[in-house]
């Protein structure tokens, strides 16, 4: 994918991930969103079983399923709907963008890369300084960020 592609792709997610909230904000209520829906609507097990075709152990089972983070998609979407709302499925990245995410990689990268030199010219007594370490760190990094995708994450 050419370059100019992939900070298309990247520009197009980053705005589809805008109207997500930050993952500490968007926390998950304690029973599972299952539950606290059908609770807020007023509904039993039994009735949102009778909609979706299912018993009432089986909306049990899935609420458990869900809060225990191992109901399947395809079972959440499917209870959603019976219940009027719609499940939204999103992987929101932690502490920040995608790009920010690329360049604590790049950076952590670069890191790795320059101890073993650094380790090297200390020993030899040609150590640099720390604001000429961290530009080195930082051309590597926007060398990392600029070159293939694929090798911050080798």
């Amino acid at each position: 994918m050419t370059d100019t592609k992939t900070r298309l792709k990247r520009l197009q997610l980053a705005d589809a991930l805008r109207t997500y909230p930050a993952p500490e904000v968007a926390a998950v209520p304690r029973g599972g969103w299952l539950r606290a829906i059908r609770e807020a609507l007023g509904m039993t097990q039994g009735q949102l079983g009778a909609r979706a075709s299912i018993s009432r152990q089986s909306v049990q089972d899935f609420e458990h399923a869900e809060a225990d983070r191992r109901i399947t998609l395809e079972s959440l979407d499917r209870l959603a709907r019976v219940m009027g709302c719609r499940m939204v499925y999103a992987l929101v990245p932690e502490n920040g963008s995608i790009d920010a995410l690329r360049e604590r990689r790049a950076l952590a990268l670069a890191e790795a890369l320059l101890q073993p030199a650094d380790h090297s010219m200390k020993l030899e007594a040609q150590g640099v300084t720390a604001p000429e370490r961290e530009r080195q760190r930082r051309l590597l990094a926007d060398e990392l960020l600029n070159g293939s995708p694929r090798k911050l994450w080798q």
